[in-house]
């Protein structure tokens, strides 16, 4: 895709060469003097070209926010935000054909019909220079330019689409000159090459007549004709009576806003007044849309016969042919149409309903696979939301109508859906037995069965809750929250406790994917506890294994100590880990949830596959997006009779991401990988196809829970600010500084005295911090690859991928440092990953540039992301635009720490904070954390203190508040 090219463009120049793009993040001091004595030169770039079709595809699958080691320009997203306006006339059918004359002669083409020019203004005015950086293009002016661009890229869109379509039937044996202009303008519609052969005299007056035609019809006047379909009021059954059309003016500025023709012939009137609304010349504009619209529809021809044409009527047979065909040719010429409210509902259609019950008197209670599984079916025959016998759709069929009137609603019957319903049922297809699953997929997907869409389901017995609760939308039955647990649920999080409850009890799998924030942790745990207090010591209940990156594994602990204290955990992990079948399997039947890694269930598969689990939990399921890596395989051959989701990013590029989750939740639902992406990847991501989209919607909302803190009901159950601890591993580099900083720094301590072993105490103090941050800070290196930064520091590695999710559900962040060396560090790595501008402030910004800082973050299109250090802004400054603040080094002492909160937290924010505090687990943060939080008693002096306190502690006590514990180190 694309041609390599030279493309000369027109750049601002200074010192012999063109100035970089703003957008790469160059320093202050470089932005300031580029701008100086610059001037507009041109240059030759090497370029991509790409043919209309390519370049609407590209611009249309651009993510939100680029990879890592890319970045967007600003003319890339205005043209993106312009290609998505041609993607929408083209999905609105706003264009019509036109011809027109160029350098190298007559072309056909397709033109927008753009009737809100305020948003092509708004689209133009937000064009940066750069877009008309290329000579042929300088002198156009925004609009000219915006509008050439939409234009260029709906005539490609509507090409490919009529591309295999014949608008007009080939003669062979004739010649192109030979062909008349009308037909070979049509054939040259659906080519890619537009070029149409002939010299004035052939389409000159061609153009005339059809630009006559089209400027009629494309929006010009403040009304244009409109077709109201409206059935008769008869009888039940294939009624014989007329349908009728009537003609209207509709203004375009209210689609609402109609004057009948027949009103419009009574007043005999040049200007008439009607609903506020002066409709100049109208009986003048109504002749010449009827005019136009009757080269489209004979019965509208047939009605100018009348010199006062109001509409026409229609036999059942005509009206649906009208409906069918003709009402999609008007609308695409421009006109409005209005059909009965019931011809678009997919419910007014024959179909099939489907009746199901447990197979076995026990119900479904074993999930989606085995012979539990199966159910028993039959079908009844569905016209609209009717269902009806056999025997009434036979005398219905019978009757050779293709609009039929039952029990009061209009429903379509089309001849090859009677044959095939009529084939299923005669070959008895109609009951019998078939698994759960597949009943439910077509509950979900609303996919046919025999050649029929099934609009509608019913189920009896133990299995009827799974169908209400899922595929009719009922309320699912409440999960009451767990005497044991050790903490205040808020109702949003008792809903979810409820729904992985309600999912589990049909053994079905599970994505909570809440936003970061919102409690997933403790929903997972409050399940836990459920099941048990409901068994009531009934059965031994197998474990959970929950796998999580090694990064997270902490907080796990921590948290199930904190709010679930009953729960056994344990944790397999690191050296000393268990590596026999047999012992394993004991250790696991000891707990209540055991605790790994995604690197581990690779490396440990065999022993993972030797216990049969109660459930597998996946933390951060993104780390499965790739189906088919190692890896992903490995997890899925867990055995477990239940499987659960956790993550706040259930797609991050791909929907083949979404469908390795949902492979893993529930095997089969969306059918294999490839049929999934013919199906629904490719329509969705490369044609957008809206209907696709709503399918999968449709099939995969009962499965994933998605609630965002921007919610209104979630909001109202949020504190004003949440704090919460991050506990990072160190990757295998720190690990080997850390204890070799002990062991020197050690020696010295326990040798001095006084004043001197103050200060060899907090400079240990000050090298650990700089360890635990990133060794770059520690080794003082100078020149660092942005690209290797986050993994040499699992602390790092941590805070971008916390930073990627809430930029992805565009929210803004504060990041807190004690050094300016890595707050420098952090930007660059920031930057390089997100493609996003990362704002710094450090004690060396003057209070100029401070200011600026402060209003670029604060504005709602500033940089999302500000890093201070908290010497320099700590204090003082009002950042409430953040609704996250991280505190990615800890000064331990609370009030500081405080301090810097609220420059989030303040009169302002409207948005609920959270504030990430990072440690790394197993140092000597933890334990000081540890400490502070264990005398909350004595706050003040601790405060007062700050980490001076160390300093008085014995040697042997500082020896184990600076020793590293074995499970610090992240595994590889």
């Amino acid at each position: 895709m694309g041609n390599d090219c030279v493309c000369e463009i027109l750049l601002p120049t200074n010192a012999g060469g063109p100035i970089p793009s703003p957008w790469l993040f160059l320093e202050d001091g470089d932005k300031g003097e580029a701008k100086e004595n610059c001037t507009l030169d041109s240059w030759s770039v090497p370029a991509l070209g790409f043919s209309g079709s390519e370049a609407l595809d590209i611009l249309l699958m651009l993510p939100s926010r680029p990879g890592m080691g890319i970045v967007f320009g600003d003319s890339l997203r205005f043209f993106s935000e312009a290609a998505k306006l041609a993607d929408e006339l083209f999905s609105r059918r706003r264009f019509l054909p036109s011809i027109d004359k160029g350098s190298d002669g007559w072309v056909s083409a397709w033109r927008p019909i753009i009737e809100d020019d305020d948003r092509l203004e708004v689209l133009a005015r937000a064009m940066c220079p750069c877009c008309r950086a290329v000579p042929s293009v300088s002198d156009l002016s925004p609009n000219q330019l915006t509008r050439a661009f939409v234009t260029a890229l709906l005539d490609a869109r509507v090409r490919r689409a009529l591309k295999d379509r014949l608008l007009v039937l080939s003669r062979r044996g004739r010649g192109l000159l030979k062909v008349p202009p009308v037909e070979a303008w049509l054939a040259s519609l659906g080519e890619e090459n537009p070029k149409l052969w002939g010299d004035d005299d052939r389409w000159a007056p061609f153009a005339l007549d059809l630009r006559a035609w089209t400027e009629r019809t494309d929006g010009d006047a403040s009304f244009r004709l409109c077709c109201r379909v409206e059935p008769p009021d008869g009888t039940e059954g294939a009624d014989r009576s007329e349908w009728r059309v009537g003609y209207h003016l509709q203004a375009l500025d209210d689609r609402s806003v109609l004057l009948d023709a027949a009103d419009v012939w009574a007043s005999g009137k040049r200007t008439l007044t009607f609903l506020k609304r002066k409709w100049e010349n109208p009986q003048e504009r109504l002749l010449a849309h009827l005019g136009n619209a009757s080269r489209l529809s004979p019965a509208i021809e047939k009605s100018l016969s009348d010199p006062r044409p109001t509409g026409f009527s229609l036999s059942a047979t005509d009206a649906y042919d009208f409906l069918r065909r003709t009402t999609l040719l008007l609308e695409q010429a421009g006109l409005g149409v209005l059909t009965p409210p019931w011809w678009s509902k997919p419910a007014a259609r024959l179909g099939l309903k489907m009746k199901l019950s447990s197979k076995n008197a026990d119900g479904v209670s074993s999930g989606l696979v085995g012979e539990e599984g199966i159910v028993d079916f039959s079908w009844t025959v569905a016209l609209g939301d009717e269902e009806i016998s056999f025997s009434e759709f036979q005398q219905l069929a019978r009757l050779k109508q293709p609009l039929v009137q039952v029990r009061g609603q209009w429903v379509e019957l089309r001849p090859e859906q009677i044959d095939a319903a009529l084939a299923f049922f005669r070959k008895k297809r109609d009951r019998g037995e078939m698994a759960l699953s597949e009943a439910l997929r077509a509950g979900l997907f609303g996919e046919q069965e025999a050649g029929l869409p099934v609009l509608g389901m019913e189920a009896a017995g133990d299995i009827a809750p799974l169908f209400g609760g899922l595929v009719s939308g009922r309320e699912i039955s409440t999960a009451p929250v767990p005497e044991s647990f050790r903490g205040k649920l808020r109702p949003y999080q008792e809903r979810g406790l409820s729904w992985l409850a309600f999912l589990e009890r049909f053994g079905l799998g599970a994505c909570l994917a809440d936003d970061m924030g919102l409690g997933k942790t403790i929903q997972l745990l409050a399940l836990l506890l459920r099941e048990r207090e409901d068994a009531s010591g009934n059965a031994d209940i197998p474990p959970t294994l929950l796998l999580a990156p090694m990064s997270v594994l902490e907080n796990w602990k921590l948290e199930a100590r904190r709010f679930a204290p009953s729960l056994r955990v344990a944790i397999h992990h690191g050296p000393q880990r268990v590596s026999d079948n047999g012992e394993f399997v004991d250790q696991a039947k000891r707990h209540d949830l055991v605790l790994s890694t995604y690197a581990l269930a690779l490396r440990d598969q065999e022993l993972f596959q030797t216990v049969s689990w109660r459930r597998v939990v996946l933390d951060e399921a993104q780390n499965i997006k790739n189906s088919q890596a190692k890896q992903t395989r490995a997890i899925r051959a867990i055995k477990a009779s239940q499987k659960t989701a956790l993550t706040g990013t259930p797609v991050e590029n791909r929907l083949a991401e979404l469908w390795s989750i949902m492979e893993f939740l529930n095997p089969g639902f969306l059918g294999g990988a490839e049929a999934f992406r013919r199906g629904f990847a490719v329509p969705i991501e490369k044609y957008r196809n809206a209907e696709r989209a709503e399918t999968l919607k449709r099939a995969i909302s009962p499965f994933v829970l998605r609630r965002l803190k921007t919610d209104k009901d979630i909001i109202a159950d949020l504190p004003e600010k949440i704090e919460t601890k991050v506990f990072c591993p160190l990757t295998r580099e720190q690990a080997t500084l850390y204890q070799a900083v002990v062991n020197d720094m050690m020696e010295k301590i326990d040798s001095a005295e006084g004043i001197e072993r103050k200060g060899l105490v907090l400079a240990t103090l000050m090298k650990l911090k700089q360890v635990c941050n990133h060794p770059a800070q520690f080794l003082q290196e100078r020149s660092v690859s942005e690209r290797g930064l986050g993994g040499r520091s699992g602390k790092l590695a941590r805070l971008l991928q916390m930073i990627e999710e809430i930029l992805d559900v565009g929210d803004k962040a504060l990041v807190f440092t004690q050094f300016a060396e890595m707050g420098k560090m952090l930007r660059a790595a920031l930057q390089h990953a997100t493609g996003q501008e990362a704002l710094f402030l450090y004690g060396a910004v003057a209070k100029k540039k401070r200011d600026e800082m402060v209003a670029r973050f604060q504005s709602p299109d500033g940089p999302p992301l500000f890093l201070l250090s908290v010497k320099a802004g700590g204090t003082g400054l009002n950042l409430t635009a953040a609704s996250h603040v991280f505190h990615f080094d800890r000064w331990w002492n609370p009030a500081v720490e405080n301090q810097a909160t609220d420059r989030a937290f303040r009169i302002g924010q409207k948005k609920n904070v959270q504030v990430h505090k990072f440690v790394c687990q197993g140092t000597i943060e933890e334990r000081i954390d540890r400490m502070i939080d264990e005398k909350k008693e004595l706050a003040d002096s601790v405060i007062g203190a700050g980490e001076n306190m160390l300093t008085e502690l014995s040697t042997d006590r500082l020896r184990e508040m600076f020793a590293l514990s074995r499970d610090a180190v992240m595994e590889d």
